[in-house]
Formats: structure tokens, C-alpha cells, sequence
């Protein structure tokens, strides 16, 4: 059961990558666990892109070339999520901080707008804050919606331009 409801209940594309993008990439990131999400991806057609958290592109770095790359990434950080005492359950708490409702289909191309807005408490009495947002761009793939890459670790909301 997921901790979030599927904006999506009647589009069966936009819930796919809903589903591929909040409830299976949320618990395989608790879980520290790869294998739930490796084939997820397009491996020879990945390139992620770290926002460095500032909304000028001239800033934005291609941290990630390869989806290695990007896996032993994704895996540090959750194992350092891991490593940290919560004081409350922090697969909720990551479900309560993410959105995605804003899924762009055009024929056999995606972009997912996740967003991560909230906090979760520490056992010290702090908390964890999630404040930041991935574009994700899909294809489908032999009728299945797979990730070719990634905006990501972009400020939110980005700041109002003149």
C-alpha cells in the first residue's frame, strides 16, 4: 500500500511513471536497495545533471554520466539516510515532503516534475529538510516507461524571474 495517493488513477502512463517515481524509488531509497529500481532505467542512454542547488544553469554540473555514476550517488546518500535517527518514520515523512503532478507526455517522451517540500523529525530533536526538485525525462521502452536522465537537485521553488 502507498503512503501517497496516485494523482493519476485513470491515466495508465502518467501513473506508471507516478508509481516508478514516488512509492518504488521512496522505498527503495529507505531500503538502501538498487535492485528495486535498476530497471527503472535506460543504462546506455543515462546522463544526470546536478542543479547544485542554484537556479542559473551556468552552474549546473554533469555530476552524473553514467548511471554507475549516479547509482553509487544514490546509494551513498541512502545508506547516510541510514545512518540518521529520525523520531518518526521516514518513508512517510519522504512521501509527506514529495509531489508529482506535473507529467508532460508527447508520444514516446516524458518530463516528470518531483518536487520535495517538508521535513522530517530527528531524534535530536531537529530535523531532516527536504527542499529541492528533479526534472525527470523518460521514453518508453518496449511499452514501458524507463528514466534516460535528470535536472536535479534544483532549488524550490526556483525564484521569480524579471
Amino acid at each position: 500500500m502507498s503512503l501517497s495517493a496516485n494523482p493519476f488513477p485513470q491515466d495508465a502512463d502518467r501513473s506508471a511513471i507516478w508509481t516508478m517515481l514516488v512509492p518504488r524509488d521512496i522505498k527503495a531509497y529507505v531500503n538502501a536497495d538498487w535492485s528495486m529500481v535498476e530497471g527503472d532505467f535506460v543504462a546506455d542512454d543515462f546522463m544526470g545533471i546536478n542543479g547544485n542547488r542554484v537556479d542559473n544553469p551556468d552552474g549546473w554540473t554533469i555530476s552524473f554520466p553514467t548511471l554507475a555514476d549516479y547509482r553509487d550517488e544514490w546509494l551513498r546518500q541512502a545508506h547516510e539516510g541510514q545512518a540518521q535517527s529520525y523520531a518518526e518514520d521516514v518513508e512517510a515523512g519522504i512521501h509527506r515532503a514529495t509531489s508529482l503532478t506535473e507529467i508532460e507526455i508527447t508520444g514516446e517522451r516524458a518530463i516528470a516534475h518531483k518536487k520535495f517540500n517538508g521535513e522530517i523529525k530527528l531524534s535530536n530533536g531537529g530535523v531532516d529538510r527536504l527542499n529541492w526538485q528533479t526534472l525527470y525525462f523518460l521514453r518508453k521502452v518496449s511499452g514501458e516507461w524507463k528514466l534516460t536522465g535528470f535536472v536535479g537537485y534544483l532549488p524550490y521553488p526556483m525564484p521569480k524571474q524579471s
